[in-house]
């Protein structure tokens, strides 16, 4: 599921983690979002990556952080 979500590849903005489809770094949704700045707005911002993109990285951050991702559970 991340895998179709979030892409690296050296060719695309020096390896940095982007939304799948895009040049946009996965860190600025996490920039926009420590600044406070609303997902709606980030969405307008970055029209290029959908809601459903931005959910789902979140749900794996949350799942990673609460222990429950596969990737994880592997360990």
């Amino acid at each position: 599921m991340v895998d179709d979500v979030i892409n690296r590849d050296p060719e695309i903005m020096g390896d940095t983690p982007v939304f799948c489809g895009t040049r946009v770094p996965i860190r600025v949704l996490w920039d926009h979002l420590e600044a406070g700045i609303p997902l709606a707005e980030f969405l307008a911002d970055y029209p290029t990556v959908q809601r459903e993109q931005v959910t789902a990285v979140l749900k794996h951050a949350a799942e990673i952080l609460l222990g429950e991702s596969s990737e994880t559970s592997a360990r």
